[in-house]
């Protein structure tokens, strides 16, 4: 009995917490799918000009692709688009996930942002990045960023 109280509690503070309005700011279901290349990434051609896309938790890059049941597969398939500004490798590595907003796309009514570090060879300061599996928007490449040559 202890364990279902303690569990109810538990679910009451966790969905406390999220708010019943999204701060999230570039949210456009109207947006493409998106298309998936062999070498199983997502086709990107546009290039963000917007300072904020991607690097401000407000304006994530929106990556929902049919279901969010494997949200690393997904994530992947965007970040291994990429390249450093001058076509370097890059590397990847998850730090938290943050950021609740309500989202119907999700069992919880909730979805989080993930956050990864981006770095490569050169480079002074590793770049964080805001992803969200949750929402669909118009796919870009964040500034300071290119596509990974084929």
């Amino acid at each position: 009995m202890k364990k279902i109280a303690l569990f109810i509690i538990l679910l009451v503070t966790a969905t406390s917490c999220v708010s019943t309005r999204s701060t999230l700011k570039n949210v456009d279901n109207n947006a493409p799918d998106l298309v998936l290349k062999k070498d199983n990434t997502f086709l990107i051609t546009l290039f963000s000009s917007d300072k904020k896309y991607g690097f401000d938790p407000d304006y994530p890059v929106n990556i929902f692709y049919q279901n969010t049941r494997n949200e690393a597969l997904n994530e992947t398939r965007f970040l291994n688009a990429l390249a450093g500004p001058n076509g370097e490798k890059i590397t990847y590595t998850r730090l938290e996930t943050c950021c609740p907003f309500p989202t119907k796309r999700s069992d919880m009514g909730a979805g989080f942002l993930n956050v990864y570090e981006l770095k490569w060879e050169g480079q002074k300061k590793p770049l964080k990045l805001y992803l969200n599996i949750y929402e669909k928007g118009i796919l870009m490449v964040p500034m300071g960023l290119s596509l990974k040559k084929e």
